[in-house]
């Protein structure tokens, strides 16, 4: 005879709740701390105030310059502090470091308006002897010590009893002109773009993703990200489970995914479910949505509103076995 875990509405309850006061004070240490390292390079932010870059949210962000050769950066917190959505108090901090002076641009091909940087002024950025990450990794190295590990995106800063680990990811402003009829410089979609050690590049909107979410959870009177608090919490239960069926599917999804998935899911649905019933019920009902409208996750985007949220076809395959295995574990009753 199997056995099922019975989620009770105070244990939802808890899995909902938001970050508290002292893991928002761990956020801004955590930029404190990558800037504080960055001076070592010249870096000044002119003691400024590290401030979110939207009300309501945990995204500290700090800009610096370095006067000597007109160079600016951008640090904010992202990822699932930045969102309010972590569940893991033992999660890292990401923090992005990023290029604004040298930047990405992307161009309409069209031939009937194409662009190139010649429309916008803009001169090719000399070959730098050192790349960004390099020169992060040496100044956080000055200040860390052996504490600092460079990984594939990022370079790691392990914490300690005062600090929580911080992943820094160095990376370079993108600018996405396509849309631009006008040749306005400042007429762009601004993402980022992260060159791993193992080549290529990856193209993210942490930004737009932390704006989103922002607006989806005020919109939705708070339920969006409790649900998804809940998911994420589920997709770790599973993770640890000692049955396989579970543990391997959870392995195949990330927590940004999930909380992309609902991101999805129209404002009025968590007004109605989540502002009448119970948790216990309503989450119920959120797996029956998500399984019902698996033909439609080929056409959802991720909470930046713009890249697909299963660009391959096992990502559909894997977020619909998830969603099935979710269903299984959760077991309402």
């Amino acid at each position: 005879e199997g056995f099922s875990l019975k989620f009770t509405e105070s244990m939802l309850t808890n899995y909902s709740q938001p970050l508290s006061a002292t893991e928002d004070g761990q956020c801004k240490n955590a930029i404190r701390m990558v800037a504080d390292a960055l001076k070592t390079l010249g870096f000044t932010d002119d003691n400024a105030a590290i401030t979110p870059l939207y009300t309501d949210t945990f995204a500290y962000s700090l800009q610096m310059r370095r006067s000597s050769d007109s160079r600016n950066i951008k640090l904010f917190v992202q990822g699932s502090y930045a969102n309010n959505t972590n569940v893991r108090t033992e999660s890292d901090v990401d923090v992005a470091v990023i290029q604004e002076e040298t930047f990405l641009p992307e161009y309409r091909k069209d031939s009937v308006y194409p662009q190139s940087g010649a429309d916008y002024g803009f001169t090719p950025a000399p070959a730098a002897a050192k790349t960004f990450k390099d020169e992060v990794q040496e100044a956080l190295k000055c200040k860390f010590g052996t504490d600092v590990e460079r990984k594939n995106k990022s370079i790691k800063v392990h914490g300690n009893t005062y600090r929580k680990d911080a992943d820094t990811v160095p990376c370079r402003r993108y600018r996405d002109y396509r849309q631009d009829y006008r040749r306005d410089a400042s007429n762009f979609v601004g993402g980022v773009v992260i060159y791993p050690d193992n080549g290529g590049m990856i193209i993210n909107y942490p930004e737009q993703h932390i704006a989103n979410g922002r607006k989806k959870n005020n919109d939705t009177n708070h339920h969006y990200k409790k649900m998804v608090r809940i998911m994420k919490k589920m997709r770790y239960l599973m993770e640890d489970s000692y049955i396989t069926a579970y543990s391997s599917v959870a392995k195949n999804v990330s927590s940004f995914m999930l909380e992309s998935l609902l991101w999805n899911i129209e404002d009025s649905w968590y007004r109605t479910y989540c502002g009448t019933y119970r948790k216990v019920y309503a989450f119920s009902q959120l797996i029956a949505t998500l399984q019902n409208r698996k033909n439609d996750f080929g056409g959802y985007k991720e909470a930046n509103g713009i890249k697909e949220l299963c660009p391959k076809p096992s990502d559909y395959t894997n977020l619909c076995n998830f969603i099935d295995q979710l269903a299984s574990f959760y077991e309402y009753e």
